[in-house]
This record gives C-alpha cells, sequence and structure tokens, in this order.
C-alpha cells in the first residue's frame, strides 16, 4: 500500500530565514541547525533531547522548509492544542484530529488538508492508523512524520504503549517521505528499540546532552510527608507545580489538605470524571502563577507550560527514566526550577512488590527491577545525583554539578560495617522470614507479640542494636537493599534474605560506608532553598508587570495559555531594552513576523507610556 504523492519536490526553503521570521529567534540551539539540516534534505533520524531542549523545532521547521504537510504522531490531546495554539500565533497553519472536536470541526481540518492548506498536522498514534485517517492521507504531499514520545514505543521504556508499536508500517506506506522519532528520557536499551520498532535502524542518531543544569534535584527520607511537602510549598509561594502521588486517594487527600493550608490546589487522575479532570488540566495551564496540580502519573507526558517551577515527588516512581521525565517538566523556559522527592521503605517494598505481582514476562520484570535499583542508587548517593543520573542515560559529567542537594549540603557518611553485621544477622538467625518492621524489634529488643511467639527474644541478636532508633534502622535495611546486601522476598511477604555482597559484610570480609540522615533541622532549610528566578532590573519591573498584564488579557481574550503568546524572557527582555520602533522589536528573541504584526503596536504603546 503505497500513499506516496506523485508530485515532484521543489526548491526548499532555507531553515535560518524561517526561524528568524516565523519564530523570532536568531540562532538555533545545540544540535537543532544539524537535525533540520538532515530532516529537510529528507533523511530520517533520532532525536534525543531533553525537555526544553528545543524538540518541537526539529520537526516543525523542517515542515515549512519541506514542501506539504508535516503530520506529527502525539499522545495527548492537551500537547496537540498547544502545539496547534502555539503554531497559530507564529502564523503557521496547524490543526489537530482528536477526539475533542466537534464533527464540523473534523470536517474543516480534512478540508484543509486536502486542500492543501496546512503545514502541520497533529494526531495520536491510534487515529493515525485508521483507515479513514490513511485514505484521508492518500495523495496527500507529506513533507515528513514526526513521532513524539517515542520512548512509548519500547516495552523498556517507562511509558509503554502498544499502538506505538504500529507506526514501522508507515516506512512501507510512504516510502520516501522522512520519519524522525523524538523523545527526552532513553536508556542505551530503549534507544536500540526505537530504531528496530519503527523501522529506523539506518536513521541517523542525534543524541544531545541530558543535562537539565536549571534543575536543583532534592531526595529526602520520608518522615511526615504533609509537613515536608508544606515546608517546600512555601519557598515557591505564588508560583505554579505539580506533585505527584502514586494513588488516587492520596492524590485526593494530598489536595484538600493543601487547601486547608492556605496552598490553592487541584487534583487530577484517572478517575475523576474527564470534564473535571479535563477542567483542572485547563486551569493549571493557562493560571500564570500560584497554582498547584496535585496528580498521578496520569498527567504530565508532553505537558508544554514553559513556567512549572517545581516538581514534588510524595511517593517513589517506578524508574529513573520516570523520574527524569517527570522531573523534566520543570523549568521549560530554562529558568531554575527545583524538585523534591520523597522515599522509605515502604515505598521500595510497594514498588517491588507491584513489578513481582504484575503479569510481565520474566525478562520484563527484570528490567523494571534494574530500573528501580538505577532509581534507588540515585537516592542513596552520597555524591553527586546529576552525575548519577547523567550516567545512567551513558552520560558523563566530569565534575560535581553544584546545583543537587548533596554538592549544596554535602551528605555526611559514617563506619557501618558493625551496623550492617547486626542487620544481616537479623536476617540470618530469624532464618530469612521476616519483614524490616519485625528484624528492627529483635535488634531494639522489643518484646512483641510475634517476637515472643517466635522465641526471637532468646536469640543473640535481641536488643544489640540500641544505639539506633527505628528510624536508623529503616536506613541501614534501605541502605543494604540498595547495596544488593539483602534482597525482598514479595512471594513470603516482604521477608529479607541475603544476596550479593551480604555474606561478605557479615563475615567482616568487607566494609560499609552508610550515608548519614540528615537532621529534621538541616532538612527543613534544604526545603526552604530556593534559586533566584527571573532577573528584571528594579527599575523595570512595573514595564515587565504592565506587558504581563496585557499578555493575561490577550490570553483570556483568545482562550489560549498566556505562554502560547509570549514567554517570561521574552517580556522580561521588552522591559530591559525598551524598543522605541517596529524594527528594534524585532530584534527581541520571541518576536517572529506574525507575533510582530498581531501584538507589535500595543506592545510599543505600553513601553511608550513608560
Amino acid at each position: 500500500m503505497d500513499h506516496s504523492p506523485a508530485a515532484v519536490p521543489g526548491p526548499l526553503a532555507d531553515p535560518g530565514e524561517i526561524l528568524r521570521r516565523v519564530f523570532g529567534l536568531q540562532d538555533f540551539r545545540g544540535q537543532q541547525a544539524a537535525v533540520i539540516a538532515h530532516v529537510t534534505q529528507g533523511q530520517d533520524a533520532i532525536v534525543l533531547m531533553p525537555t526544553g531542549g528545543g524538540k518541537s523545532l526539529c520537526y516543525q521547521l523542517p515542515a515549512l522548509c519541506r514542501r506539504g504537510v508535516g503530520v506529527v504522531v502525539s499522545p495527548l490531546i492537551a500537547l496537540m492544542r498547544d502545539q496547534v495554539a502555539g503554531l497559530r500565533q507564529l502564523g503557521v497553519a496547524a490543526a489537530a484530529l482528536n477526539s475533542s472536536l466537534s464533527g464540523a470541526e473534523r470536517a474543516e481540518v480534512r478540508a484543509d488538508l486536502r486542500a492543501g492548506r496546512l503545514k502541520l498536522l497533529y494526531a495520536a498514534p491510534e487515529r493515525l492508523l485508521m483507515p479513514d485517517f490513511l485514505e484521508m492521507l492518500d495523495g496527500v504531499e507529506i513533507a515528513l512524520f514526526a513521532i513524539d514520545e517515542a520512548h512509548c514505543v519500547s516495552q523498556w521504556g517507562h511509558d509503554f504503549r502498544p499502538e506505538y508499536l504500529e507506526l514501522a508500517k508507515l516506512a512501507a506506506w510512504f516510502p520516501g517521505v522522512p520519519r524522525l522519532a523524538l523523545t527526552a528520557t532513553a536508556d542505551p536499551q530503549t534507544r536500540e528499540d526505537i530504531g528496530r520498532r519503527l523501522a529506523l535502524e539506518g536513521a541517523r542518531l542525534f543524541l544531545s546532552s541530558f543535562d537539565r543544569p536549571n534543575i536543583r534535584y532534592a531526595v529526602l527520607r520520608k518522615e511526615a510527608p504533609l509537613r515536608q511537602l508544606l515546608t517546600f510549598l512555601r519557598a515557591h509561594e505564588g508560583e505554579s507545580g505539580i506533585v505527584y502521588c502514586l494513588s488516587r486517594n492520596t492524590v485526593e487527600q494530598t489536595a484538600a489538605a493543601l487547601n486547608a493550608h492556605g496552598i490553592r490546589a487541584l487534583p487530577y487522575h484517572a478517575r475523576l470524571p474527564p470534564e473535571v479532570r479535563a477542567a483542572n488540566q485547563d486551569e493549571f495551564l493557562t493560571t500564570e502563577e500560584g497554582l498547584v496540580l496535585v496528580a498521578t502519573v496520569a498527567f504530565g507526558m508532553g505537558i508544554d507550560k514553559p513556567d512549572v517551577r517545581f516538581v514534588a515527588h510524595l511517593d517513589l516512581p517506578a524508574s529513573l527514566e520516570a523520574f527524569y521525565q517527570e522531573t523534566g517538566r520543570a523549568g521549560r523556559d530554562g529558568l531554575p526550577a527545583e524538585t523534591l522527592l520523597l522515599y522509605g521503605m515502604q515505598d521500595l517494598v510497594m514498588r517491588r512488590g507491584m513489578i513481582e505481582q504484575s503479569n510481565a514476562p520474566a525478562e520484563v520484570k527484570q528490567v523494571e527491577r534494574a530500573k528501580l535499583d538505577a532509581l534507588l542508587g540515585v537516592c542513596e548517593t552520597i555524591t553527586c545525583r546529576r552525575q548519577a543520573i547523567l550516567a545512567h542515560f551513558g552520560e558523563t559529567l566530569p565534575e560535581p554539578c553544584g546545583n543537587c542537594d548533596n554538592c549544596l549540603t554535602p551528605a555526611a557518611t559514617w563506619d557501618g560495617t558493625v551496623a550492617a553485621q547486626k542487620a544481616l544477622s537479623a536476617v540470618w538467625r530469624t532464618r530469612q522470614r521476616f519483614g524490616v518492621g519485625h528484624l528492627t524489634d529483635l535488634l531494639l529488643g522489643v518484646k512483641t507479640e510475634k517476637i515472643e511467639r517466635f522465641e526471637h527474644d532468646q536469640l543473640p541478636t535481641f536488643g544489640v542494636g540500641t544505639e539506633l532508633d527505628r528510624k536508623g534502622w529503616g536506613s541501614v535495611f534501605r541502605q543494604l537493599i540498595v547495596l544488593g546486601a539483602v534482597e525482598v522476598d514479595h512471594e513470603n511477604f516482604g521477608a529479607l534474605r541475603l544476596a550479593g555482597p551480604g555474606e561478605a559484610i557479615l563475615r567482616g570480609k568487607e566494609t560499609v560506608r552508610l550515608r548519614q540522615e540528615p537532621a529534621a533541622t538541616s532538612a527543613r532549610g534544604l526545603l526552604k532553598k530556593k534559586n533566584t528566578r527571573l532577573e528584571v532590573a528594579p527599575q523595570d519591573q512595573p514595564l515587565f508587570e504592565a506587558l504581563r498584564a496585557e499578555r493575561t488579557r490577550l490570553a483570556k481574550e483568545q482562550n489560549v495559555p498566556a505562554y502560547v503568546i509570549f514567554h517570561d524572557a521574552t517580556l522580561a527582555a521588552l522591559a530591559a531594552a525598551r524598543p522605541a520602533n517596529l524594527a528594534a522589536l524585532a530584534q527581541i528573541p520571541g518576536l517572529g513576523a506574525s507575533k510582530l504584526e498581531r501584538y507589535g503596536r500595543a506592545i510599543l504603546e505600553i513601553i511608550g507610556a513608560g
């Protein structure tokens, strides 16, 4: 089945000229120029670029340079809507076909496509593969196919979607049409899967640094999660952010608690009525400041909101890829942002239990365990967290980042060899049949009914661990699990058993250094640390606020998020430069020809009024 048009390609437009005229940008970033030149010339590509690194431009601009329409595979309606709204602000003919459109709206998109009036068309993978959609494309000149969030094609990835597997057929159905797959998170195994499953083995790989230096990473032991979260959020008063929870109940309870403490919060999870879920998402995307969205991981993939200033996790994510993807929703505008992950022993046990109890094949479970272990390694590391994260993605950061909690407040360590031996002895002497709670009671010498029933108060290890409290032993066991010295037996109610170096440590053949858990006072200090945001000089602040007010008015008038019209960085540049005419205005980043025509005079009037 060949859907290729018979038209002969015409001359290609100049990418640099379109970058300046349409997008209002003077220069490409990173590998953008190389990717765009490669795809514009009709070649396939796999593009790995961090969130906020400018992936969208890598397919939008080639679609404008080439003849025909660029077809973009996108997994979420919210993402399509934002992208289309942003492109229309730039004067680009863009549309999406999805279930949110009325029959008349879908008919209009189809008519525009057949008439050659569209330059970019967005669709979900399942819709693109429908016979009526393929029939609609029949004979249409196609500039390219862009497969966004391409990690969804891999069963090793953190968000596998079976419908993505069918996209490999595009190569046979549309021969000669360049295809590019794009993602922000893919370890080497997932990268290989993307190429193989999308029939892109011969595509050129563009691998940018995964580093997001503007994001600060912090991890704390979960003690009183609501109190810890409130301390963190009060350092972000007036800013928008996301709080991720594992369960729907936790989402609802946390949102209610935040509102009770005077922090405006909305819940988001899959069981909310669709109209409530959509309304909460829209409010978060369009509110300029001061709204917290409390969500399960059902929210967020591909969210374009650039001014998310923080992301907090109240529960442990499933993998380091999921953690990186979710935290990557902060600071897309390149300005400083903070993340916080709270985790404890229960998180670890629960996540491991979810893997073991799933119906996934054994090899998939093995990979999921390894991915969870990689995240736990980042949680427990005493060195730079960013170096550990990037190492997982095959990238080396030569020096510590200076912008994670371990760099800002170096972790203290202690010789935990004796404590580890006591913990391992407790595991061994109870025949590897009991979990952390019972083993801690044994070490602390607590005569529970269970201890007495099994006569564990007669063991030599009973009461030998009173130098640590319950939290201290929880930390020891957690770190031993991360070190691989013990493992959790999920088929035996979370019992611990010796593994890996556990026997060598127990016999004194290996030593162990453990991380010293920070005191509550130092933890509060860490939560209150905040990066400096957008720099606006005091004398420019009134003009900046006047421009923001006008942006808000325009956004409400057009029913689009404010950032679709202008980013904060553009407003700050306007307030600092105070351009006096359209020619000077055109030099401000983010002001292309369409936005100059639509908003230029109004901006100059506001600037002229001081």
